[in-house]
């Protein structure tokens, strides 16, 4: 389940992923909040939270998080992923590098830094 994090600047989208994250989670929470943002503001800075109770996601959410991802290639400002789960870590530290903004994972301890990070 993706739920929209409150007390963001309003240019800033932030999700918490717990349980099992599904395509349907995207299509309602994510991909409107992105759109909405973008409109807006015409960039979107992302804060993702991958909680203790994140189960995973299924192969439908990873393949609607690929298509928002490149959607909206140019639109992406600044990405901050929160997780201790390694994995997932791992594949952003693989991946920023074709991101065309600056990406940063913290640790769920360092939540309060990666809210800064993206704020600023």
């Amino acid at each position: 389940m993706l739920t929209l994090l409150k007390n963001l600047p309003d240019n800033t989208v932030g999700v918490a992923a717990s349980g099992q994250v599904i395509a349907a989670d995207y299509e309602t929470v994510l991909i409107p909040a992105v759109e909405a943002a973008i409109g807006r503001h015409g960039k979107v800075r992302f804060l993702y939270e991958l909680g203790r109770d994140f189960k995973g996601f299924a192969a439908d959410a990873m393949w609607q998080d690929m298509k928002v991802g490149v959607a909206h290639f140019r639109e992406w400002e600044k990405v901050a992923v929160v997780t201790d789960v390694g994995w997932v870590a791992h594949a952003v530290g693989m991946f920023q590098f074709v991101m065309p903004c600056p990406v940063k994972v913290f640790a769920l301890k360092d939540e309060a830094e990666a809210r800064a990070w993206i704020a600023g």
